[in-house]
């Protein structure tokens, strides 16, 4: 932290600046640019070593949460609560802004034929993705109850009213009580 903090509030800039650009080169995720975060961090501005920036990243992923958590450790662990503010602010706030952008945008344009067919064309495929990852979540376990109730889940949620939260809820419970 320390180190950090002795580069003052341009160093604090600089690298808010950096991780902004970084957010948009990061197409498939934060993790995707790692090496230039590690160049920036580690070998230019040394506020991390080697070894604290390889067991942020491994915390991060191994703590449950999105991905994009690693940003947050690396800053804390260069500049604590400051550091990991500008690096996780840095990397989500043009992602952000261009989602929430390009969803006005198209909500504004929705009755656009060009719209309506993009839409189209996503919905099976992201569909498709959140089947596949589910499919790779349970079929891992080579056991009939993960795959049952992630079928149990996926038809309740699309054939009643039942809030997905409380799927969860009741999937945590079984899993505590060693069922699944």
């Amino acid at each position: 932290m320390s180190a950090f903090a002795s580069i003052g509030w341009d160093g604090w800039l600089s690298l808010f600046g950096h991780f902004l650009l970084l957010s948009l080169l990061s197409i498939g995720g934060a993790i995707t640019v790692a090496p230039d975060m590690h160049r920036l961090m580690v070998d230019e501005h040394h506020l991390l070593t080697d070894a604290q920036f390889s067991s942020s990243i491994a915390l991060a992923q191994a703590a449950p949460g999105p991905n994009v958590l690693f940003v947050a450790v690396l800053g804390y662990q260069a500049g604590g609560l400051a550091g990991a503010a500008a690096t996780l602010l840095g990397i989500l706030l043009p992602s952000t802004t261009l989602a929430f952008a390009a969803a006005r945008w198209g909500h504004a344009r929705e009755d656009w034929r060009a719209v309506r067919a993009f839409k189209a064309g996503m919905a099976p495929i992201t569909l498709a993705l959140l089947v596949a990852t589910g499919w790779l979540l349970t079929a891992s376990a080579r056991e009939w109850a993960p795959l049952a109730l992630t079928a149990a889940a996926a038809v309740l949620v699309w054939r009643t009213r039942i809030h997905l939260l409380w799927l969860i809820g009741a999937g945590a419970v079984l899993g505590a009580l060693g069922l699944v």
